[in-house]
């Protein structure tokens, strides 16, 4: 069994650490009851109120960049320095939020570009349209 801080334990329960890590705890979670009783300890303390800033700036997200911003950096119109942090944010951090967020504006993007190519190709069509039958 690995040894797992407070605040990875944490972070598993508000599905805040990488997919490696959470694979991990959640494989020794599943065999061994000491640790399941100390997470379920700390989830009623976190549930009292009393909350450290720690807590605070997980839960609140504060260093997750906004949509906006992740669009910037899809479309590469951010400078040099946010891009970096963006990519260790993603990569290195491995902060699923963000990335669900990024695969979210793609597919969103993708749908978005492919609604426009439509209705370029069905203004183009009734131009075709038109300017075959000689009235263009």
């Amino acid at each position: 069994m690995s040894d797992f801080t407070d605040e990875e334990l944490l972070a598993y329960a508000d599905e805040c650490l990488p997919g490696a890590r959470s694979a991990q705890i959640e494989t020794d979670l599943r065999g061994s009851e000491a640790l399941r009783q100390r997470l379920a300890g700390l989830l009623a303390a976190a549930d009292q109120g009393g909350k450290s800033l720690g807590e605070i700036w997980r839960r609140t997200r504060l260093s997750c960049p906004s949509r906006a911003t992740w669009a910037g950096y899809m479309e590469g119109g951010i400078g040099e320095g946010l891009r970096q942090y963006l990519t260790f944010h993603l990569e290195t951090v491995g902060c699923r939020f963000c990335a669900a967020n990024l695969a979210d504006l793609k597919t969103s993007e993708d749908a978005t570009a492919q609604v426009r190519r439509q209705k370029i190709f069905q203004t183009s069509v009734g131009r075709l349209q038109l300017s075959g039958n000689g009235e263009a």
